[in-house]
């Protein structure tokens, strides 16, 4: 048995269940009384959505119903980072939303200092776009995972490859 316990700590985001909640979203927009004739649509374009309605109201109900959707399908909101509103053709507003993969420099340094000031006998490092946490305890490392997720941070973690 390895001396050493470890986990990675990422933020990712399945494209696969984000699509289906566009879907259903879709769907839904298609059969309400509210949205006939109405030019709202969601598109998924590589790592950003692009919502397309009417007018804000009606935008913004689009992204009501997107969120629950999202959130049934167990998709974080916080993995989503919110572009201005602005004016599209024929007289419709478009609104971009940027979706996070991964844990940028600015979220990982706040994790290492973190997880540094928690004064449990681990470490960690960063290693592109995800964390690496190693420690001699596997309770040490069940801590740090506890205290990542009561941590107020602005993104969604998953902790792989806990061994």
């Amino acid at each position: 048995m390895s001396s050493e316990n470890s986990f990675d700590i990422v933020s990712k985001l399945d494209i696969q269940e984000l699509t289906n909640a566009i879907n259903q979203a879709e769907k839904e927009i298609a059969t309400r009384f509210d949205f006939k004739g109405s030019k709202s649509s969601i598109a998924l374009d590589k790592e950003e959505l692009v919502v397309v309605s009417d007018d804000d109201f009606k935008l913004q109900n689009v992204l009501d119903i997107l969120q629950s959707k999202m959130a049934k399908r167990g998709i974080s909101l916080k993995n989503l980072d919110y572009g201005k509103v602005e004016p599209a053709a024929s007289g419709t507003v478009r609104q971009r939303i940027k979706v996070k993969q991964g844990i940028d420099q600015d979220n990982a340094k706040k994790i290492n200092i973190l997880i540094r000031d928690s004064k449990l006998k681990v470490k960690s490092q960063i290693q592109g776009d995800e964390i690496r946490v190693t420690g001699k305890s596997k309770d040490d490392l069940q801590q740090v995972m506890t205290l990542l997720r009561k941590a107020d941070l602005p993104l969604e973690l998953q902790f792989i490859n806990f061994r």
